[in-house]
């Protein structure tokens, strides 16, 4: 089953969202807005092309600027 991702604006909404979920006998679980940014970095690795490979020359020049 797909999942919706809900983000209120206030401290109350977040209370009545939460509280209609449970009267609803809906599963529900808060995240964390680290666990969000874990969530977009996974969504970044798996978007990553493995067969690009870069020298260690391009690197270190990378990291040199």
């Amino acid at each position: 089953m797909e999942s919706i991702v809900i983000s209120p604006k206030t401290q109350d909404e977040f209370k009545l969202i939460t509280d209609l979920l449970e009267k609803m006998r809906i599963s529900s679980k808060v995240i964390t807005d680290e666990e969000k940014e874990d969530f977009g970095l996974l969504a970044m690795m798996k978007e990553v092309d493995l067969d690009d490979l870069v020298t260690r020359e391009e690197v270190m020049k990378k990291l040199a600027s």
